[in-house]
């Protein structure tokens, strides 16, 4: 979700920089470009070889190391990055920063950086919760620098309470909200995603292998371009950004019943959820017994169709979007399922995508059909929200 992107790292001085080798990790494995620049503080509690050996790249701790300052020097620094993170922020930090202080490389980079910088603090609760501290972060944050955290817990210290580093994939969550354009800004999206799980006694289930990735990956875009987002989902969806109001549900009655709650009025209604055609008669309590039967003989009922029950509903979503699963004849079925469901258009997929790291299909609309290349999911819910943005209604 990072690929192209150029972060630079700042670490300060504190026991929480050793969770910060974590993080350049993940960047490194979301497809960012990471350089690190270290305080001399922090040196004393991480090593700069760790962060060399994790970015494959020079670490830059001095501002008057001329080597540095021929190859990459702090203007430079400060122009290759796409956004600089801090982690942690330390009180220090925090305070030189807010002050205009720069004696040291981090603090020179941050005079002149203009681009969007994202401060994770982490300190003793009382250092946080300090007048001059609170002071700073406020003439900080006026100044548009975003900041995430600190948590509660238990700190290093022995001491409890608002100071413990946040999660790094917390950080980068909304590192990537500060990258991402915010055109989504107003609009209240929907979108149900994974499997549903019909119960035919208290351990027996009936279900498919819809995993719900493509469903978060668009709730979680949607929402870092600045959309209302409420995600309905089946078992098993993985979990999205932290701003997607999430509604779990297990059955397609339930998934129904929420899908209707929440659509109502939307901008946009998005149905990747793959939902259980077809649901027990009855359902029998306790666990049904084999005994020395070879055929068992059960009764199913059609479950409702959610994509047709919402594209019907009194306050219709202004645009509503099917998924279509096929095995073969991918764009007729698909084309037939956008007229006979009443939708405004269809993404057909193929189902050996079902479960699997890459996607890809088809957008169909009404007026248009556009080739979806395969690629990652993460990629395919980009093309897919950008066709999305430009359908016409």
């Amino acid at each position: 979700m990072l690929r192209g992107k150029n972060i630079l790292l700042g670490v300060g001085g504190g026991i929480a920089a050793y969770r910060t080798a974590e993080l350049a990790r993940l960047l490194i494995k979301q497809g960012a470009e990471v350089r690190c620049v270290m305080t001399r503080s922090a040196c004393e509690f991480i090593t700069p070889l760790s962060f060399q050996a994790l970015t494959g790249e020079k670490v830059h701790t001095e501002l008057f190391d001329l080597t540095s300052e021929q190859a990459m020097g702090h203007i430079q620094l400060a122009r290759w990055a796409d956004a600089i993170i801090i982690a942690p922020a330390t009180a220090g930090v925090i305070s030189r920063l807010a002050h205009g202080i720069a004696d040291d490389l981090l603090s020179t980079i941050m005079l002149v950086a203009k681009i969007p910088v994202l401060l994770a603090p982490a300190m003793n609760p009382s250092m946080w919760h300090a007048d001059a501290t609170r002071a700073n972060v406020i003439s900080l944050k006026q100044r548009g620098m975003a900041f995430i955290g600190p948590t509660c817990g238990e700190l290093a210290c022995g001491e409890s309470g608002a100071g413990r580093l946040s999660e790094p994939s917390a950080i980068i969550s909304d590192l990537l909200s500060l990258l991402t354009n915010k055109q989504l800004v107003g609009e209240r999206w929907v979108i149900n995603a994974g499997p549903t799980i019909e119960a035919w006694d208290e351990v027996r289930t009936l279900s498919n292998r819809a995993t719900g990735t493509l469903g978060a990956l668009l709730a979680s875009q949607t929402a870092m371009m600045g959309a209302d987002v409420t995600l309905i989902a089946g078992p098993g969806t993985p979990l999205s950004h932290p701003s997607v109001k999430r509604v779990d549900v297990e059955s397609a009655a339930e998934m129904l019943t929420a899908c209707q709650s929440a659509g109502q009025g939307a901008q946009v209604f998005i149905g990747t959820a793959a939902v259980s055609d077809f649901r027990f008669a009855q359902r029998s309590k306790g666990k049904i017994k084999r005994g020395d039967t070879h055929l068992m003989q059960v009764e199913l009922l059609a479950n409702p169709d959610i994509i047709a029950e919402i594209a019907h509903l009194e306050k219709r979503p202004v645009k509503v979007i099917a998924f279509a699963a096929e095995a073969k004849n991918h764009t007729k079925n698909a084309r037939i399922k956008l007229l006979k469901k009443g939708v405004d258009a269809v993404i057909a997929n193929d189902i050996s995508n079902m479960g699997a790291a890459k996607g890809g299909g088809w957008f169909l609309s009404h007026e248009h059909e556009i080739k979806l290349n395969s690629g990652s999911k993460q990629m395919l819910a980009e093309a897919i929200i950008d066709q999305i943005i430009g359908l016409d209604i």
